[in-house]
């Protein structure tokens, strides 16, 4: 990411650390950490994050971390690894050679472990995860003490070691540390800090059977890696005390600080991984980077331009308290940024034959196209033109109402970059279903010009037959028919998708320009919307092409209203 494109920040975090530099806390250091679990696809809500922890590190020349919190070997796969490292880049964002697991220190947090237990603030308990819920107290009530929590150092040491060992059983035994179960933050009542867990681990494969958890590897791996500005989503707000509390009686010198910021929810989006994973377990959608999915990957595969994402991160800011982002916002980021650099082409979707029956029968003519009106610099590019052309079936209605102003039978009507054509006759086959237009042009319209000065109201995009491309194309719609998908009267979430979030169109009559297409290039397909190439299904010999977003911005429209 050069420069000019680093998002510049002012906000209460920028305050914070504004306020740390002035009184050279950290020594001047700042240093962020982006520490996601390899437990699934990155998000847009991730997107958020990643932009606030690189953009302030960039913004205050500091320095960033990417961190697997690789705590919890059941859920985690290298596929995640590998998928986070490129939704990253692909956003714009550079670790260096800061790349990071929670798992590099899986012996120095043992360690501290062990530390707490013998400074008696820790201790091995032996009640069921059941048990330790109901020991625990409510909001109202305060807990009470586990039976096992008077237990002696040795004897507690001696358990923690059988447990790393290998002794025991899954969930037979955690360790706990000993805080207050009297407090009025439940998260301070004794938190579970190890659990046993007999997995292979993708990076330490069998050497260890206990792991910890999260509320204790993180704020460790934060002091080891000499972070000085924790940034979490605020519903690790009731944990901070917990974070502190670790860091303080393990007597680290240069403590993080953590803070807390409201999460992005967004209008037709669950953003829950358990949710998503389980979209893509039951097949509802083609996979973690299916066009309709939230996660980075989806949006990239759809045709989203990380330019676009990190303007919406910025538009949206950084906040204390929760709220939703209506979804618009984001298309309306994208069709901004689209409608800059994106190529104009003619393609027909809908496709309705038409013949020119006085246009010369191995004619080929070669027309300047624009390929964008908003950059002087975008240059045109050469359509061909022939006797036989397609054009969308709804540019043309036989027996049209008023003020319609495109093609029906006896109208005239302006091709795009070409001639004017009028329509003669409507052939249509036995089922009554029209199979081709026969039209004549006016040679004296070349470039859609009349040298007698008559007006043409309506203007239609083409595609000639003999140089059309055959393709697929792919309509995206939201993939939740609410703005809240969590709310039906089941309470399942999946009770709201969307039948309609894609329709398949076959057959469609492209221009033949479009056969150089590359994964980065971007068009607007005329009076349809944003398109680009799938890059998983388009092969050499098939053509497959993803709407992006449509041309109507809703977002804008408030906005002018507003």
């Amino acid at each position: 990411m050069s420069d000019n494109d680093v998002i510049s920040y002012s906000n209460f975090i920028q305050d914070i650390i504004t306020d740390d530099l002035k009184t050279n806390k950290n020594g001047g250091r700042v240093v962020t950490r982006f520490p996601p679990e390899p437990n699934g696809y990155l998000h847009i809500g991730h997107a958020k994050s990643i932009c606030i922890n690189f953009g302030l590190s960039i913004q205050n020349k500091g320095k960033c971390n990417l961190r697997f919190d690789d705590t919890n070997p059941v859920k985690e796969d290298v596929e995640y690894v590998d998928s986070i490292q490129t939704d990253v880049k692909w956003l714009g964002f550079d670790w260096e050679d800061r790349m990071y697991y929670a798992s590099d220190y899986f012996e120095r947090i043992y360690n501290c472990a062990v530390e707490l237990i013998k400074i008696g603030k820790a201790y091995v308990c032996d009640l069921t995860a059941d048990q330790i819920r109901e020991y625990r107290g409510t909001l109202t009530e305060p807990g009470k003490d586990s039976p096992f929590r008077n237990r002696s150092v040795e004897e507690n040491l001696d358990l923690f070691e059988k447990m790393k060992n290998g002794q025991f059983e899954d969930g037979s035994r955690v360790l706990r540390a000993k805080i207050d179960m009297a407090s009025p933050n439940l998260n301070m009542r004794d938190p579970v800090i190890y659990r046993i867990l007999h997995a292979t681990h993708h990076r330490s494969g069998d050497k260890w059977c206990i792991y910890p958890m999260y509320d204790f590897a993180h704020p460790i791996s934060d002091a080891l890696e000499g972070i000085t500005h924790s940034i979490c989503t605020l519903e690790f707000e009731a944990h901070r005390p917990l974070y502190d509390w670790f860091l303080e009686t393990l007597n680290f010198q240069d403590r993080p600080r953590q803070i807390e910021f409201a999460r992005l929810n967004l209008t037709y989006t669950v953003m829950s991984k358990r949710k998503l994973l389980e979209l893509v377990k039951n097949s509802y959608v083609a996979g973690w980077d299916d066009p309709r999915m939230p996660t980075i990957s989806g949006m990239r595969r759809r045709g989203y331009t990380p330019e676009a994402i990190r303007d919406f991160c910025e538009r949206i800011g950084v906040a204390k308290t929760s709220s939703t982002v209506d979804v618009a916002l984001l298309e309306h980021c994208i069709r901004e940024d689209l409608n800059a650099k994106a190529t104009r082409v003619m393609a027909v979707l809908r496709p309705i034959k038409v013949v020119l029956e006085n246009y010369p029968d191995d004619q080929v003519e070669w027309f300047d196209a624009e390929n964008n009106p908003e950059d002087p610099n975008a240059g045109t590019r050469k359509v061909p033109f022939s006797k036989v052309i397609y054009i969308d079936r709804d540019d043309f209605m036989e027996n049209p109402p008023k003020k319609y102003f495109r093609l029906f039978p006896g109208s005239e009507v302006r091709l795009k970059h070409a001639y004017f054509i009028t329509c003669k006759s409507v052939v249509k086959d036995e089922k009554g279903e029209i199979t081709e237009l026969i039209c004549t042009y006016d040679p004296e319209s070349r470039g859609g010009n009349s040298p007698d000065g008559r007006k043409v109201k309506g203007t239609i995009q083409w595609v000639s037959a003999k140089h059309a491309i055959d393709a697929e194309v792919r309509l995206y719609d939201q993939l939740f028919k609410c703005p809240n998908p969590d709310e039906s009267e089941s309470g399942d979430y999946k009770e709201n998708l969307n039948p309609n979030s894609l329709e398949t169109l076959y057959n469609c009559k492209l221009e033949p320009s479009l056969k150089e297409s590359k994964l980065e290039d971007r068009y607007q397909f005329i009076r349809t919307g944003y398109f680009c190439i799938d890059s998983v299904d388009s092969k050499e010999d098939k053509f497959v092409f993803n709407r992006i977003v449509a041309l109507k911005d809703s977002w804008a429209k408030v906005q002018k209203e507003q």
